[in-house]
């Protein structure tokens, strides 16, 4: 409990998430925290995107934003090269685009300024 976090919108603080589904963290190319369930308040695109440019060059992914206010907060991998396969089919969320609020301390902090304990998937 004392980690225990809501992931909200950065756009209007809808509930997207919690940190008891985060399953990992990548911090040195996009800055993501990888939930494998989300709220109702995320959706998706049906239609795939090509990255054409950056971290997410070749890859193809649904784009995630928020249903009240239309941000966009990240994406779901759908293929990848191999050092990003990992994350494929999960929800991926850029830190800068979402808020945490922390419940113990009861505190309201952008996620790029939170440090969760480590977990990842990548091995």
């Amino acid at each position: 409990p004392a980690e225990c976090a809501m992931f909200q919108c950065g756009g209007c603080w809808a509930v997207l998430g919690d940190s008891l589904h985060l399953c990992a963290q990548e911090e040195r190319r996009l800055g993501l925290l990888v939930c494998y369930r989300v709220t109702n308040n995320v959706v998706w695109e049906d239609s795939l995107v090509i990255g054409l440019e950056g971290a997410l060059l070749g890859c193809a992914y649904n784009v995630l934003s928020c249903q009240s206010c239309g941000s966009n907060l990240g994406f779901i991998l759908y293929s990848a090269p191999s050092d990003l396969a990992y994350l494929r089919g999960l929800f991926c969320f850029f830190k800068d685009s979402i808020i945490c609020y922390l419940l113990e301390k009861q505190i309201i902090i952008q996620a790029s300024k939170v440090n969760f304990p480590a977990v990842t998937l990548e091995e």
